[in-house]
């Protein structure tokens, strides 16, 4: 029943920092998946008889390729795969059933916050044992078996049944359909003072939650109108779509706008939130004010402590080092570790396995803790939600508070998406060529401290990782970041970051963008954004 197909190699299979994507139109290229597949079983060594997870965030061809990796996982010597029903599995919650089960990985079939649909993106990335994304070696490993494939391996099973749970054979392999939300909602109850939330919607507290027609519908509708006792239709938009209802599904302040606008009406719920197509990002928005994802790792952090899961206290923080310094301040009160790593979630994995960091997060809207090792957006909803219950006070005055005790960080993110990839490479190389005669000069007034291209250090397994993103430190605290981003799927996008302290309360109420209007300047004098692109603007602002 299991069949060698001869194929030919694509070149552009290399994984990004969560693993492959592409437009549909490219996966549907013949043997492109399978292919792909192939190299990651090809890669991995010690699988033969074990278990493999395979789901996704219900996108268009998801369906599809999920059937493939069945049939592939059982010719390539699999014993069982575990699959969400329908398809479907978020992120994190593929990462706790790895775990949970402890199974040899799993295989996430997803494009993150990117959109659906028949022209759109598609996604599939490799989860390791520990239930992180793969680390660089195997990625890169993967990629080397891409290059020079020659076969891939198939069983002959026909269409396997993943809508109905229970467990049966299909061709020698053991198939478990499983409930998707079932298990993630156990781990939710175990961290967080459930009883506490119940009571304060019981008394009033109202919220929205926006599901994006992504992934993480099923999850917030069971757990926090079901076992939470939220109101009916405090969750919208929580059927998955394979096009997301054709809207873009991720969380911030432009593809969000609507939550953004109720949230700061009239009528506005006391706590407002969002999450993306997998289920790994979020949007925090109070009544009246829009929380950072910076921000919420600081304030998320601080406040740990009042969660069951996290009454003992954090080990120590982790943060991505475009994401701004707000956590930095709360691990110095703390006493705790602080640690800068690349852009990656996978960067976070070595710190929680030794147990050196409890939670970390990524300005991009990523947080999470030890609990799995993905970020996970209703985690966050969930911490925060119990930390209102708890301290029985609204969203807008935990961080005006927080703002008072720690200062503030100003900070926002300027996207050019689909970016030429040779102006964004040339952009990037005449910037790193200056780096060295930068220190010591002044722009728009601003006295450069330091520039350098970011190398991380990985404190427990010793690897570096070079050319991670171009820092340039102002004096006073600030400072713009630039980085070319691996998560599109066309030409480049490229991140500028900007961040300014401001530690006197009396300025903690300024504009963003005005606040940062000078190193929004000076950024651009730096590095030539408008010359090198050809824009007069980012495509999006967060």
């Amino acid at each position: 029943m299991i069949k060698t197909v001869p194929t030919k190699p694509y070149t552009d299979q290399k994984p990004g920092t969560s693993g492959l994507r592409k437009k549909v139109p490219v996966f549907q290229q013949e043997h492109y998946a399978e292919n792909f597949i192939q190299s990651i079983f090809d890669a991995l060594e010690g699988f033969q008889g074990k278990t493999l997870v395979i789901g996704g965030d219900g996108r268009f061809y998801n369906r599809e390729v999920i059937q493939t990796a069945i049939a592939m996982a059982a010719a390539n010597g699999f014993g069982k795969v575990m699959v969400g029903q329908g398809g479907i599995l978020s992120t994190p919650a593929a990462s706790n059933i790895i775990r949970k089960y402890k199974t040899f990985g799993g295989i996430i079939l997803s494009a993150s916050h990117n959109p659906g649909g028949p022209h759109e993106d598609f996604g599939i990335k490799y989860n390791a044992g520990n239930g992180g994304p793969a680390p660089e070696k195997i990625t890169d490993a993967i990629f080397e078996k891409t290059k020079t494939i020659s076969s891939f391996k198939i069983a002959d099973i026909g269409t396997v049944d993943i809508d109905t749970i229970g467990t049966f054979k299909a061709g020698g392999i053991t198939v478990e359909v499983f409930d998707p939300v079932k298990d993630y909602a156990e781990l939710m109850e175990s961290l967080f003072d459930f009883d506490a939330i119940r009571a304060n919607f019981k008394y009033g507290f109202r919220m929205r939650f926006d599901a994006m027609h992504a992934v993480t519908g099923p999850y917030a509708k069971e757990i926090l109108e079901r076992r939470l006792g939220a109101p009916n239709g405090t969750c919208r938009n929580f059927k998955p779509l394979p096009d997301f209802g054709g809207h873009h599904p991720d969380p911030n302040l432009v593809h969000a706008k609507h939550l953004y606008d109720e949230m700061m009406g009239p009528d506005a719920p006391d706590f407002g939130a969002a999450s993306d197509g997998d289920g790994d990002r979020n949007l925090i928005i109070g009544k009246g004010i829009f929380v950072t994802p910076s921000d919420s790792l600081a304030m998320l952090a601080a406040n740990a402590h009042l969660a069951p899961g996290y009454k003992e206290g954090l080990k120590g923080i982790a943060r991505s080092m475009p994401t701004s310094g707000a956590a930095d301040r709360v691990a110095e009160k703390l006493g705790i570790g602080i640690y800068e790593t690349p852009t990656g979630w996978k960067f976070f994995g070595n710190l929680l396995d030794a147990g050196m960091a409890t939670i970390c997060g990524e300005e991009s809207a990523g947080t999470g803790s030890n609990h799995v090792r993905e970020k996970d957006g209703l985690w966050a909803v969930l911490l925060w939600l119990n930390i209102l219950a708890v301290r029985g006070e609204s969203c807008k005055d935990i961080v005006t508070k927080h703002w008072e005790a720690y200062g503030r960080n100003y900070y926002s993110r300027h996207d050019y998406e689909e970016v030429e990839t040779d102006r964004a490479n040339a952009l990037v190389d005449e910037l790193r060529a200056k780096l060295g005669s930068l220190p010591g000069t002044s722009v728009r007034g601003l006295k450069i401290a330091s520039a350098d291209d970011f190398a991380y250090h990985d404190p427990v397994d010793g690897s570096v990782s070079k050319n991670q993103g171009i820092r340039i430190l102002f004096e006073g605290g600030s400072r713009v970041v630039f980085r070319l981003s691996g998560t599109g799927t066309s030409g480049a996008t490229l991140r500028v970051y900007i961040e300014r302290f401001e530690p006197d309360k009396a300025r903690h109420d300024l504009d963003t963008q005005q606040a940062l209007a000078d190193l929004i300047a000076a950024a651009d004098d730096i590095a030539g954004i408008k010359n090198h692109t050809g824009r007069n603007k980012p495509s999006v602002i967060t």
